[in-house]
């Protein structure tokens, strides 16, 4: 591969990366402890991430219990997943606290498979912006240092790379949506 290309080729593959990463936060009727992820818990005055205060378990398919290495954070930890956007509200008995995910509804099911195909839309769209900003860098180069035939080569190996970046993402979408729908 190009080195010209190749750094094209990581900003995609950090675009596909974040995508996943995304779809991971998506609840889908089992109990994820990836929804954690993005939620901050006050620790002494710093937002530290719930998974360095406690221990996360799954002890069901749809539970997840948080046993914080202190106790004094029980409340930290409730506060912070009761004003993130978890849709859960958490349960203590003094020393772990527990998430019940309930059973998703029909319609909240078809919501989330929206939900995932705008999110897998949003990525195809970074990853085609990320092929207009190289092949605008390649006519550049035109001016100065290449040829007419190795812009075209470069221009051909950006779209192959596009090409299976948008077939991976289509791909994730669909595992996702089958994910969500299964009951």
């Amino acid at each position: 591969m190009d080195t010209r290309v190749k750094a094209y080729d990581e900003k995609m593959q950090k675009a596909y990366n974040f995508l996943l990463s995304d779809y991971q936060s998506i609840r889908a009727g089992r109990a994820n402890p990836h929804v954690l992820d993005k939620i901050k818990v006050d620790y002494y005055g710093t937002p530290t991430p719930i998974q360095q205060v406690g221990n996360i378990t799954v002890p069901e398919a749809r539970m997840i219990q948080i046993a914080p290495w202190e106790k004094s954070l029980i409340k930290e930890i409730e506060k912070a997943i009761m004003t993130s956007d978890v849709g859960i509200t958490p349960s203590n008995d003094g020393s772990v606290i527990r998430l019940v995910f309930p059973e998703l509804t029909e319609e909240r099911r078809k919501d989330l498979v929206k939900d995932v195909k705008k999110k897998g839309e949003e990525g195809k769209v970074a990853i085609r912006n990320i092929r207009r900003e190289a092949n605008d860098a390649f006519k550049k180069l035109a001016k100065t240092e290449v040829s007419e035939d190795e812009i075209k080569d470069l221009e051909d190996e950006i779209q192959k790379i596009t090409d299976k970046y948008i077939k991976d993402i289509d791909k994730a979408i669909e595992e996702k949506s089958k994910e969500i729908l299964t009951v």
